[in-house]
């Protein structure tokens, strides 16, 4: 039987604009969320004082037998620091920290201006358990600990060298790629073992589950960091991983490569409310291009207390604890939105996409003190579409063949499209007016 050998991490990334005091107020009608892209994995990291729990969610599409994971670790993990975790909460947080789209609708230019107040701010072997640690033995390779945890099987390997777990590895019907022999022994060079998982049908069966649902581990290490070369040897071209880290003091960059912003804030022409995610995905592409696939780049950077627009509600307490905010340990369960446990978490979105060209390094993060909010968020802006004849009003339709002008190079800007096709979208070509325009339908049929 062979198995494919998979790292379940990819990462997301990084954004342009620092974000204004007030609140962003607007409407949310659409999130571009990690279900827009292929081969894209997720991790959850939940870092402070050296204790660090991984939640990864892996997107797997295949026969069960045919998944395994290995995943370096800095230490032995014993079978408590082990568990299955609860997918819906990470696709929970993905919905919260979504780049989002957002509208706003043109007031009537002829109306007397009101005053606004500003916003409040396993591997298991089928084979006996004593013959697979002698034969582990023979190459050097430790078993250090193995256990089932809910549909997995879980070996924590040590080894003195990468041919012997190379070795010992091919022989349990693991299908190695290419090249894995120096990155596994890179990672014995640093102490670490190896947390091998493979599914056990019988107790998935058992639990009545019909998809993977994500490994979680706990462990204390001054290292935080990701590994993610194992996750590159097998890839057939760039993967995307979207990693959120749940931190208290602030947000969270790499130092290994450069953590950029994505652009945000940009209007856009309305008709990409139909097609947002079309747009994100191109966008996201060009930011990838322009950095030669060399960048993290940083999604969302918010207290988990509130959001603004929100593209779904805030983790509750008992959500973060799943994901592993041990120090909300004390917090009461039923906490949302502006609860004394949520406000005491900060999350950041970093979406990567890599290959091992690129990124010939595993990720490395820090904490930082920075808690500035950070989203991206996209602009349509709709126009006033009432009679407005008085002397503004006329000034405000003038204005908006500019206007269109504009969103229509920012989305070509953005993604790279061509601005004569986006320019044939919304009408701004040779002198037509803007659809929208205020006058009604059939006098901009007839040319009136």
């Amino acid at each position: 039987m062979t198995s494919l050998i998979a790292l379940a991490v990819t990462l997301l990334t990084v954004v342009l604009a620092a974000p204004s005091a007030f609140a962003f107020c607007g409407f949310y009608v659409a999130k571009a969320d990690t279900k827009l892209f292929n081969q894209a994995s997720q991790v959850v990291l939940a870092r402070d004082d050296g204790k660090t729990v991984i939640t990864m969610a892996n997107d797997f599409r295949g026969d069960p037998k045919e998944f395994a994971i290995v995943v370096p670790v800095p230490t032995v993990l014993e079978k408590g620091q082990i568990r299955v975790a609860d997918r819906a909460v990470i696709e929970h947080l993905d919905a919260y920290t979504a780049p989002r789209l957002v509208e706003y609708f043109d007031p009537d230019p002829c109306a007397p201006p009101r005053a606004v107040a500003a916003p409040s701010s396993g591997v298991m072997l089928s084979m006996q358990r004593d013959a697979a640690a002698e034969r582990a033995r023979s190459l050097g390779v430790t078993i250090e600990a193995q256990y089932t945890v809910g549909e997995y099987d879980i070996l924590i390997l040590s080894a003195r060298e990468s041919a012997g777990l190379e070795t010992w590895l091919r022989d349990g019907g693991y299908r190695l790629p290419a090249g894995a022999s120096p990155v596994l022994g890179s990672y014995l060079k640093q102490g670490m073992k190896f947390f091998v998982a493979r599914v056990n049908l019988k107790e998935q069966a058992k639990l009545g589950f019909t998809y993977l649902r994500p490994l979680q581990m706990a462990f204390e290490s001054p290292k935080f960091m990701l590994p993610i070369r194992l996750g590159t040897l097998n890839a057939d071209g760039p993967q995307e991983l979207f990693v959120f880290a749940l931190t208290r003091k602030g947000r969270v960059e790499t130092t290994n490569y450069r953590t950029v912003r994505l652009p945000t804030g940009m209007d856009l022409p309305p008709y990409v409310k139909e097609e947002f995610p079309n747009v994100y995905r191109a966008m996201f592409a060009e930011q990838v291009k322009k950095e030669d696939m060399r960048a993290v780049f940083l999604e969302y950077a918010w207290d988990m207390g509130w959001c603004d627009p929100c593209a779904a509600d805030p983790l509750s307490t008992e959500e973060l604890r799943k994901l592993g905010v041990f120090w909300l340990a004390d917090a009461p369960s039923n906490v949302r939105g502006r609860g004394p446990g949520a406000v005491n978490t900060f999350i950041t979105r970093l979406h990567v996409r890599y290959d091992a060209q690129r990124f010939p390094d595993d990720l490395v993060f820090q904490e930082t003190a920075d808690r500035t909010n950070f989203q991206g968020r996209y602009v349509l802006r709709n126009v006033f579409t009432g009679e407005a004849s008085c002397e503004p009003g006329r000034r405000y339709r003038e204005s908006l063949r500019a206007r269109a002008e504009r969103e229509a190079a920012t989305l070509a800007s953005l993604t790279g499209w061509s601005i004569e096709d986006i320019r044939r979208r919304i009408g701004v070509v040779g002198g037509e007016t803007p659809p929208g325009d205020g006058r009604k339908w059939w006098q901009r049929l007839f040319g009136e």
